[in-house]
């Protein structure tokens, strides 16, 4: 096999493997309260320093990132990161900074991490938790009984 075909190979096995762990996370928190709204949606609005809080990390690579908490969102729940990165590199727009200080004021006043709050459709409060060293199919169960 030439160098090139090989390439090729290395590209479409990287672009394949990076799809499946791509989520629903919504960018704007806007936008995710008119899906909500739209499809009948709960709001899973996850407060999490993705760059400095352990337990937001291993949260993000333990249930997020698995394929039952990807499955089940994308059924149950409009996802939304308000994200608080402190290295200059990961930094977020000005914008996207300021709804998540609104969120933050809002929903986590105490400035707890991660916070996962799960919202109805119309932005009031169900339920809030935060890390739990358990399984991702322990953990969405954890969700759904906030729901009952």
């Amino acid at each position: 096999m030439n160098l090139k075909i090989k390439n090729i190979i290395v590209v479409i096995i990287f672009f394949m493997s990076s799809l499946s762990y791509s989520q629903n996370w919504q960018s704007n928190f806007e936008a995710a309260k008119t899906l909500a709204l739209k499809e009948n949606k709960n709001i899973l609005l996850v407060f999490s320093g993705s760059d400095w809080c352990a337990p937001c990390i291993k949260l993000e690579n333990i249930v997020w990132k698995s394929e039952a908490f990807k499955s089940e969102s994308e059924k149950n729940w409009v996802i939304y990161k308000a994200d608080f990165p402190k290295k200059k590199a990961n930094q977020l727009t000005p914008e996207l900074m300021e709804s998540n200080n609104r969120l933050a004021e809002k929903y986590n006043r105490n400035g707890n991490f991660p916070l996962v709050v799960l919202l109805d459709k119309t932005e009031k409060v169900i339920g809030m938790i935060g890390f739990k060293n358990i399984s991702p199919a322990e953990y969405i169960q954890l969700i759904h009984s906030l729901e009952k």
